[in-house]
């Protein structure tokens, strides 16, 4: 059974920093893509970031320059380091894991992210 757990979010005034975690159990983590992927109110779920099994990030262009994703394959964890936060930034942040031998990934339950004065 593989499990992924979150942890890191918060509330953070404009402009601060948050960093999140996401721990992945049961599996061979070294071989997972992995990514951040966000929802907020009313809207859909979008990706915020990935990382692949090779360590090659990529971002989605609203986040560029602000956020970066990396990965500790000994620690089987991801983390996403947020800077310069922005209240548009304002969701439930979400962890997820590729296998390359799966078509459906795993998602963790979510941590939320309130950027707000």
């Amino acid at each position: 059974q593989v499990q992924l757990v979150e942890s890191g979010g918060g509330l953070v005034q404009p402009g601060g920093s948050l960093r999140l975690s996401c721990v992945v159990s049961g599996s061979i983590f070294r071989m997972y893509d992995m990514g951040w992927y966000r929802q907020a109110p009313g809207k859909q779920r979008e990706l915020v970031a990935n990382i692949s099994s090779s360590g090659n990030p990529n971002y989605t262009d609203s986040v560029k320059g602000r956020f970066t994703i990396s990965r500790d394959n000994a620690k089987m964890t991801v983390y996403l380091q947020m800077n310069s936060l922005k209240p548009e930034d304002t969701a439930v942040y979400y962890c997820n894991a590729q296998p390359p031998w799966k078509r459906q990934p795993y998602w963790g339950q979510g941590t939320q992210v309130t950027v707000s004065s």
